[in-house]
């Protein structure tokens, strides 16, 4: 096995790993959307490393549809009505929460079954991931407001590099990573981060939040 393939396996595992730990976390916050996105990804992880070790196609396709799902709606779209929570105080019911995965699944279907989606399917991916990118610019600036600058630079950080995977995926492939090894290691060792990242930068501005909610009550 060779070192790139090594790196490859130890950022799949590290991305399983990550979205179990703080997709749990986030659903002890009762924050379903984040928690079950982040595990979604866990799972596909999973089954992508072990589709690199045994090679079974069925790994491979759950692996693939997930991978769909995540980039076209789970963190576009799921991820986002989680994170404002936070930011515009938006909590669903868990009737809501149910009824936006099984919408996002349905259309992950068609993204992954459609003829006539497949051509502008990079470009749909790339559009998805940039309005979440502006999103979390957004995010970002919530959290300077805060006074949570660190978290702040961190969360801008992983919102350029994990909008850089998302223009390399499907239009920039790197220059001899013909097996995509280097870029699978590029890929999920940026989506761990994010992960983990956005779990503490979410925490940060929530105390923040509740900190001023606090200080208008006892003002008033």
């Amino acid at each position: 096995m060779e070192i790139r393939d090594t790196f490859a396996l130890l950022s799949c595992v590290l991305l399983v790993l990550c979205g179990v730990t703080y997709g749990i976390k986030f659903l002890k916050k009762r924050n379903y959307l984040l928690g079950f996105e982040w595990l979604i990804v866990a799972f596909s992880g999973s089954n992508l490393l072990i589709y690199l070790l045994t090679e079974w196609k069925i790994n491979y396709s759950i692996s693939f549809f997930l991978d769909a799902f995540s980039r076209g709606f789970g963190v576009p779209i799921v991820a986002t009505l989680g994170l404002m929570a936070v930011t515009h105080n938006y909590k669903p019911s868990v009737a809501k929460d149910v009824l936006i995965f099984a919408a996002s699944f349905a259309a992950t279907f068609v993204l992954v079954l459609a003829d006539f989606v497949r051509a502008p399917l990079p470009y749909f991916y790339v559009i998805m991931w940039s309005g979440y990118t502006i999103y979390l610019f957004y995010f970002t600036w919530r959290l300077v407001c805060a006074g949570e600058n660190l978290h702040a630079l961190a969360t801008a950080v992983g919102a350029a590099v994990a909008l850089v995977v998302a223009l390399v995926y499907d239009f920039f492939p790197i220059p001899g990573d013909d097996a995509k090894m280097v870029f699978m290691t590029f890929a999920l060792t940026t989506w761990s981060y994010t992960m983990t990242q956005m779990y503490y930068a979410y925490g940060a501005l929530a105390r923040a939040m509740g900190d001023s909610s606090r200080s208008l009550l006892q003002v008033r």
